[in-house]
């Protein structure tokens, strides 16, 4: 067999000293770094047992299976001792840090956290417990809404712009008709088909629209809305319900006003100022809803004859009020899911 200087030379002494020397690195690596070197210095390209393999091609062709018998072995032996020590090294590391995250559930914590339900939440609640103390009943539908409830059953024209793409969102397929609600009106139209006359329902509940997120409006928000259908029903029985509302809302100054506006579903229509004694900077007006006398057209739509019956609605939305009682500023901190905002209200707003 013949070397070229400083090469190793393959005997049962230089293989046993590379194979002492891998495993006593070997089971004094204390951690998975300190083993990764103790690989590469032991079983890498550059370990003195690679170095011994690389002189097989030097042995006498006799003597090859001996010598490769003799460092294959050796290799076997660090390459399993390597894999038996990274095992338990991981294993231990792993129980370390198992035990560094671990939580005791049964200890008592240092500080218990209040927490508080969404002013929108509670606001709705107050709202529908004002209309249930007049005697109304709480109505609800679908927030995945046809469009002939939606829209056609309440007046709207097929060429109104409330109808167009850019400002109501449609389910794909479009072919089908299903939109997401823009108003909580559907759920009148349901229930003048499915109740039985007199009716004094309050419809809250969650509408979209595509509107930009910004300080003033969501593409989600929330709205309350009023129906009354009776015999002998006169805007002077929505003046008075509305300035009631106005009241135990606001504060026993507050009122309400009309201003003449358009809305397909009622006629006459009325856009609803509220009168604010408590707002931040003076008492003003303010605009709140909109408001008006059943249309014919939509109790004809329920079928109910309208020279019979009559009737008034009104909505407003719900994150605009709470803007009003409590001086919000930003639509966007309603909806944004900080429960630092909503802790500023407790459990009452």
């Amino acid at each position: 067999m013949s070397d070229t200087p400083d090469s190793p030379v393959i005997s049962p002494e230089a293989v046993d000293a590379a194979v002492d020397a891998a495993l006593a690195a070997i089971s004094t690596a204390s951690d998975t770094a300190t083993l990764k070197a103790a690989r590469s210095a032991h079983a890498g390209d550059a370990s003195p047992l690679a170095q011994l393999n690389a002189q097989l091609r030097n042995v006498e062709p006799t003597r090859k299976a001996e010598f490769g018998k003799l460092v294959g072995g050796a290799r076997g032996r660090v390459n399993q001792a390597l894999a038996a020590r990274e095992k338990e090294l991981a294993a231990a590391e792993t129980a370390a840090r198992l035990d560094a995250e671990r939580i005791d559930i049964t200890a008592q914590p240092h500080r218990a956290r209040i927490g508080a339900r969404h002013p929108i939440s509670l606001l709705q609640e107050e709202i529908s417990d004002l209309f249930v103390g007049m005697g109304w009943e709480i109505a609800e539908g679908p927030e995945l809404e046809h469009e002939w409830f939606n829209f056609d059953a309440l007046n709207f024209d097929v060429d109104h712009p409330a109808r167009q793409m850019q400002d109501t969102f449609f389910v794909d397929p479009v072919d089908r008709h299903l939109v997401m609600r823009t108003h909580t009106s559907p759920v009148q139209v349901r229930s003048m088909l499915d109740r039985e006359l007199p009716i004094y329902i309050l419809c809250p509940g969650r509408v979209y629209r595509t509107d930009e997120f910004d300080a003033t409006h969501l593409p989600a928000f929330t709205q309350f809305e009023g129906l009354v259908i009776d015999k002998g029903i006169t805007m002077a029985n929505l003046k008075g319900t509305l300035d009631h509302a106005a009241k135990v809302l606001f504060g026993p100054e507050a009122k309400t006003r009309f201003r003449t506006n358009y809305f397909p579903f009622t006629e006459p229509s009325a856009e609803l100022d509220l009168w604010h004694p408590t707002f931040k900077g003076g008492a003003r007006w303010i605009e709140w809803g909109g408001c008006g006398m059943v249309n014919a057209n939509v109790l004809r739509a329920a079928g109910i004859d309208p020279d019979v019956y009559s009737g008034f609605a009104f909505g407003m939305g719900i994150e605009r009020t709470l803007m009003f009682r409590s001086d919000v500023q930003d639509m966007r901190d309603m909806a944004e899911g900080d429960v630092r905002f909503s802790e500023q209200f407790g459990m009452v707003v």
